[in-house]
């Protein structure tokens, strides 16, 4: 292998994290805010892009492409710099699961979300991944630009709510929500398809397109995205924007409570 041989278990139900276990000179990279908490013997740096690069000019260049994902300029490595086994953990940002990619079982590449990345086995790339329709990137939820994680070694990603894995068959069609895809493998073909019908683009609630995945390949998918929750916390946020579930009085409601002065 390549990359850092490492161990690790998964704790929790909806607000996991996991914990990693290094040999002696193993060490895993993380995203910054991840962290948890770890056992003394372990060396946290912080450096430029995933910590594949050695040249500062290919640091900030692999810096600059974490940026255009939204992510971190910065990548935090941690290692074991004891002699005997050390454990360092990293949690969720919010409420849903965290999945293991053992990327030697999964072509040596998987995309995913732009903000799913949450930690990886030292020597793990970091990239993006440009959609190549136009069309795809315009309005397929998640842009022209996607994360891209190669090599050999394991990755964890995390997602809202609950996973689902599917194995696609060659040409087997899914149509899926654009902000309910958490990853899937090179080998699946990623498009967007137009709803279609007045009344289903105008008043069906789900937006113009669905995603399409086309196999063969594997897809892990999220019942919860963080955006959805995002926007009905919102929604209850706003100033008398308070819904009446169960009031036969509905918005009078606030009336009688002073939310209606």
């Amino acid at each position: 292998m390549k990359n850092h041989e490492i161990d690790y278990t998964l704790h929790g139900e909806e607000m996991q994290c996991v914990e990693i276990e290094l040999d002696p000179q193993e060490a895993v990279i993380a995203e910054p805010g991840s962290f948890m908490m770890m056992t003394d013997g372990i060396q946290m740096q912080t450096l430029f892009g995933d910590g594949n690069q050695s040249g500062f000019m290919s640091k900030l260049f692999s810096a600059g492409k974490r940026m255009l994902t939204g992510e971190n300029l910065f990548m935090t490595v941690y290692t074991n710099v004891s002699n005997q086994k050390r454990q360092v953990s990293f949690a969720a940002p919010y409420s849903g699961k965290i999945i293991p990619l053992d990327l030697s079982h999964l072509g040596e590449k998987i995309i995913c979300q732009k903000d799913s990345f949450l930690c990886a086995a030292k020597g793990v790339s970091v990239g993006i991944e440009f959609q190549r329709k136009l069309g795809t990137g315009l309005f397929g939820g998640e842009g022209f630009i996607m994360q891209k994680l190669e090599g050999d070694g394991m990755a964890f990603v995390h997602s809202g709510g609950h996973v689902i894995a599917k194995t696609l068959q060659p040409n087997e069609l899914i149509k899926v929500d654009t902000g309910c895809i958490v990853a899937f493998t090179s080998t699946v073909n990623y498009d967007i398809q137009f709803v279609g019908g007045v009344k289903n683009t105008l008043f069906g609630g789900e937006g113009m397109f669905y995603a399409t995945l086309r196999g063969p390949g594997k897809i892990w998918l999220q019942t919860l995205p963080i955006s959805r929750l995002a926007s009905r916390i919102l929604s209850y946020g706003r100033v008398g924007g308070r819904k009446e579930e169960g009031s036969i009085l509905g918005g009078l409601g606030n009336l009688f409570d002073g939310d209606g002065v």
